[in-house]
């Protein structure tokens, strides 16, 4: 069965009315009066968004990005009732492994676009061919190119429709994945209550909590200070959390209004959640940030902020088995939002196979360190083809 084939095809192509407006909203922007310093303490500095919103003006060229995305095959594939955008590229050789990857906010499948070919077809690039995957890049309900649902999703939801996806839409037996922010979460559930097919997973975060139950070790002096390190920086850096898991709908009246609003809300984010200069600009160029910022002004911005309703559920005892018996990998960066989880923490959920500490990085390994990315996908589904 030919997956790239299954469900409608699409071509992204925005009406030339919607850029018309966004051109007009982007000439009429209000820039605030600097109260603070004109770091990133306070938030994104003026002078960052004043070049972005220049650059979005006058040089960024969606046309070209649109011309990148619709190279590869898109299609919009019903599975329960939601409609489903999903990217994929079929993989060079004659068994190459389906591995789906998903992503969380703010970032959006763009953030792989550049190393779809690498993973689909190492041949063409200095790789060995029986590393080949076939990519699948699913947006979450209401992410990148997928219509909004009537309704708030949760995460384990999610999960069992990608894995509807892959063994009953596409028809596969035998896949991969990997999983980033929500993405992560994603992945966490399918392994753990939708376990048939999936040969392992990759995670870039821990992906949900242990329960600890009466009976299991007490938490190591490494788990210790993991926890306090990580509610240190929940303290400073967890409002966004707050506002978009019980007001997202009067947060999103700005950003769908504004583009200045919501590229400044989205640039600190990619800014903060990253390794980068304390002054500088966020790991990526200007173009990549519009564009995945586009793709939310495109889009709508309400959908992406629902799934922060169902952060407090992390905390509590979910149904289903507590552990996980699929083999886990985990890419872990040093300039994270949080912090890297020690390997103990982790094997209290998960059959931890690999657990990788990445010398930089951080939330967005797609853009800051795509090449050990793509070396840590080969070596960990290695053994599992």
């Amino acid at each position: 069965m030919n997956i790239a084939e299954i469900g409608r095809e699409t071509r992204l192509n925005v009406p030339a009315e919607v850029l018309q407006d966004l051109q007009v909203r982007l000439a009429a922007t209000r820039l605030p009066q600097q109260q603070a310093g004109p770091d990133w303490a306070t938030g994104t500095p003026i002078s960052f968004v004043n070049r972005l919103v220049q650059r979005w003006r006058s040089g960024f060229d969606w046309r070209a990005w649109e011309e990148r995305i619709n190279r590869f095959n898109n299609r919009l594939v019903e599975v329960d009732g939601v409609t489903i955008h999903v990217l994929v590229e079929p993989g060079s050789g004659p068994n190459p492994l389906p591995l789906v990857l998903t992503n969380g906010w703010p970032g959006s499948f763009l953030e792989f676009l550049d190393i779809i070919d690498v993973l689909a077809h190492p041949e063409r690039h200095g790789g060995d061919l029986a590393d080949a995957f076939t990519v699948i890049l699913p947006s979450l309900p209401g992410y990148g190119l997928s219509p909004a649902p009537s309704g708030p999703i949760a995460p384990a939801r999610v999960a069992e429709l990608w894995a509807k996806l892959l063994r009953e839409t596409f028809g596969q037996a035998h896949f991969g994945a990997y999983g980033a922010d929500w993405g992560s979460l994603v992945t966490a559930e399918w392994a753990r209550n939708h376990p048939e097919g999936l040969a392992g997973f990759v995670l870039t975060t821990p992906g949900g909590m242990p329960y600890l139950a009466e009976g299991e070790p007490p938490l190591c002096e490494a788990e210790l200070a993991w926890l306090e390190a990580a509610k240190a920086v929940t303290a400073r850096e967890a409002a966004y959390q707050a506002l978009q898991g019980t007001k997202p709908q009067s947060l999103a009246y700005g950003h769908t209004d504004s583009p200045a609003a919501l590229a400044a809300w989205i640039g600190e984010k990619f800014h903060g959640w990253s390794q980068p200069d304390e002054n500088g600009d966020p790991p990526l160029s200007l173009d990549e940030l519009i564009a995945n910022i586009m793709l939310y002004w495109v889009n709508g911005s309400i959908a992406p902020m629902w799934l922060y309703t169902f952060l407090g559920d992390l905390a509590k005892p979910q149904p289903g088995p507590r552990r996980s018996a699929v083999p886990a990998g985990f890419f872990l960066s040093p300039g994270d939002l949080v912090p890297p989880a020690p390997r103990e923490w982790m094997a209290r959920t998960y059959n931890v196979q690999r657990y990788t500490l990445a010398a930089s990085g951080g939330h967005f390994p797609g853009y800051d360190n795509a090449g050990q990315l793509v070396s840590e996908l080969r070596e960990f589904f290695r053994p599992l083809r």
